[in-house]
């Protein structure tokens, strides 16, 4: 079944609130094998009614979210009312649990508020636990001389919507939607191999699969792929991602990568430290947006001067002069001088040339080494070229820095 939703609400499209209707609502439906073909968003004007009248015939199901509050521009109700032909009657039982809510909290029922309880003709009532607004169902063709789809007329703040979708718009949905197969979706975060490598290692061998959607993703140091099918298509799809892509995926659930991280150090039972120069902190951020982080993360450096870098780290002023602070052998001093002054398992440093000035023909701007020490083995250090702007230079070498460690701690 086709099903379509259209966003009401001026402050959308003036970018002051961004839309969550949708993720949500297309993650609810998935299981029921339904999915989101298209997206409108409109003002809260006419538009609505015209936006009605032409996607009517090109869908089985319309979700329509906002405008149902007491505000002037509050006319979802009115719109969808002219746009199937019905009446807009106010219901005596709504009326009267809203004015009794209302003076529980000490506010006058306005003329404005009452409108909350207007009711479609034929509409059945979705309770709003949440707000004073509720939403509406509205069957297919409730008015036999004007063809609609079911409409499912809900209101704007999440906090509202949500709640009243998964307790009685779902249980609706699954009474006109027959569905042959469970449909599934899963997901995996890739690390360390980009977007069109992870599509040449894996794209044709997933496609091949009968009954299989794949798709991609791509965010600083990483990249999701997404596949969409029945059960048996997810397994074969699922067997041969992990085939093919093996280490670089390190989550299937959607977890972060600092998170990973951090549940990896608690079950090895060792400890962490950070030397940040070019990063300018964002690692051990990251580390500690972890809950129970504090139980392997001993310590954070910021060394961005050269002095700091020997003062605090107890690099060599005479290696940085020879090789540059910007330098393989300054990142191997800076992680075993973490490790060495935290007393940690491990020290990972970072040290680069976020730019935009800096560079040379030797070292662009983008340059950046990073270091991994430990204990019991040689320090481990590799040199990235991140090409881009001075903030996505950074996420970019702090998810390369935790995919270091996350590959030492998986051996």
């Amino acid at each position: 079944m086709r099903a379509i939703i259209i966003n009401t609400g001026t402050e959308l499209l003036l970018g002051d609130v961004q839309d969550a209707h949708l993720a949500f609502i297309a993650r609810e439906i998935l299981p029921l094998g339904l999915r989101i073909e298209e997206r409108r968003t409109v003002p809260d004007t006419n538009v609505i009614r015209r936006t009605l009248t032409e996607l009517f015939p090109r869908c089985e199901i319309l979700f329509l979210t906002g405008g149902l509050g007491p505000t002037t521009d509050d006319i979802t109700r009115e719109m969808v009312t002219e746009s199937l032909g019905l009446e807009l009657r106010q219901d005596p039982q709504l009326l009267a649990s809203l004015q009794q809510r209302l003076q529980v909290l000490g506010i006058k029922c306005t003329s404005g508020i009452a409108r909350q309880a207007d009711v479609l003709a034929g509409a059945q009532v979705l309770p709003n636990e949440n707000g004073s607004a509720p939403g509406f169902y509205l069957k297919a063709n409730i008015n036999p001389r004007v063809p609609s789809p079911h409409v499912f007329v809900l209101p704007g703040p999440p906090r509202e919507l949500q709640p009243m979708f998964r307790k009685f718009a779902m249980p609706i949905l699954k009474t006109i939607i027959e569905v042959p197969l469970p449909v599934e979706r899963r997901s995996y975060s890739i690390a360390g191999v980009g977007e069109s490598l992870v599509e040449n290692a894996i794209g044709e061998k997933v496609l091949a699969i009968p009954g299989i959607e794949l798709g991609y993703c791509a965010r600083p140091g990483e990249v999701e792929v997404r596949i969409i099918g029945n059960p048996n298509a997810i397994r074969a799809a699922d067997a041969a991602i992990r085939r093919e892509l093996g280490v670089s995926i390190f989550s299937d659930n959607n977890e972060a990568l600092e998170a990973v991280v951090v549940t990896l150090l608690k079950e090895r039972n060792e400890t962490l430290a950070t030397a940040e120069s070019c990063t300018g902190g964002l690692i051990a951020n990251q580390i500690t947006n972890v809950s129970g982080a504090s139980e392997v993360f001993l310590a954070g450096y910021v060394t961005y001067a050269n002095s700091a870098k020997s003062d605090v780290l107890n690099v060599d002023s005479k290696l940085i002069d020879k090789h540059g602070a910007v330098s393989e052998a300054v990142a191997r001093a800076m992680a075993e001088g973490a490790r060495g002054r935290a007393a940690s398992t491990y020290g990972l440093a970072t040290t680069g040339i976020a730019g935009p000035t800096g560079g040379s023909d030797e070292k662009p701007v983008g340059t950046v080494y990073i270091a991994l020490a430990s204990g019991d083995s040689e320090i481990v250090a590799k040199k990235f070229l991140f090409s881009t702007d001075r903030e996505t230079f950074k996420q970019l070498a702090a998810q390369a820095a935790l995919d270091l460690l996350r590959r030492r701690l998986l051996k």
